[in-house]
């Protein structure tokens, strides 16, 4: 599969229906077609049609998601799109590294560039559910780039750093985001269980949970073996007496 089929560009609560437009215009102009919208405003606004020009057919097409997790889940990488740093934020790279690390991943592995809200950009939440996270360099007195700018420049990395698929190259194929989502989840009632999290913060551990596993990189089989692990647990604290040191 062509690299620029293997990418999707996700728009989280658009805000302007103009925006999508020029969206559709960037991605058209550097080869991908793959848009998701997640909650957005009106697509059949005028300015939405005006600002896409002659990729309409991109507009037409767009797949509509009530959930980012629903939007990514066929996607074994997804980059969150970030302008803040902080103790969630970390680990941050350019477009440029984000494609060096897609062109290692095997061949056949889908992308999902997500982008956020115009005004206040993604949530915590949001990045947690991706696996990396990426920013444009800008300068420090005035960093904000319009949503269609970030696009097109994600867009342009991949389109400059494009390179023939590599048959030699030993596949790995790792796990997307409808393998994880469960495996978190399942995590998460274990660990409230056995008393590791807090039953009133367990999302402040969660995310550094998720970004231990996000390094990891797992693959299906290696997600199957932390399921049995986590199942092992379940099982074998049935005889639980709370929380060591309580």
């Amino acid at each position: 599969m062509d690299l620029k089929e293997r990418i999707s560009v996700v728009l989280v609560g658009t805000q302007s229906p103009g925006n999508i437009g020029m969206v559709c215009r960037a991605m058209k102009n550097m080869g991908l077609r793959d848009l998701r919208l997640v909650n957005p405003c009106r697509l059949d606004h005028l300015d939405a049609v005006k600002f896409a020009v002659s990729a309409r057919d991109l507009l037409d097409a767009a797949k509509v998601f009530t959930s980012l997790e629903e939007a990514i889940a066929d996607s074994e990488f997804s980059v969150a799109t970030t302008r803040r740093h902080g103790k969630y934020r970390n680990e941050i790279w350019t477009p440029g590294e984000v494609v060096e690390r897609f062109h290692a991943c095997a061949p056949g592995s889908r992308l999902a560039l997500v982008f956020g809200r115009e005004d206040s950009g993604l949530t915590t939440d949001e990045v947690a559910l991706c696996r990396w996270q990426s920013t444009i360099t800008t300068a420090d007195e005035f960093g904000s780039l319009n949503l269609s700018q970030a696009v097109l420049i994600f867009c342009y990395e991949f389109l400059k750093g494009e390179v023939p698929d590599n048959p030699a190259q030993p596949a790995r194929e790792v796990a997307g985001s409808a393998l994880l989502e469960p495996l978190y989840v399942h995590m998460e009632q274990v660990f409230l269980k056995i008393g590791y999290l807090n039953p009133q913060n367990p999302d402040h551990m969660m995310r550094t949970m998720r970004r231990i596993f996000s390094r990891a990189e797992l693959d299906e089989r290696e997600v199957n073996s932390m399921r049995g692990l986590l199942s092992q647990i379940d099982w074998a604290c049935a005889e639980f007496k709370g929380k060591k040191g309580a």
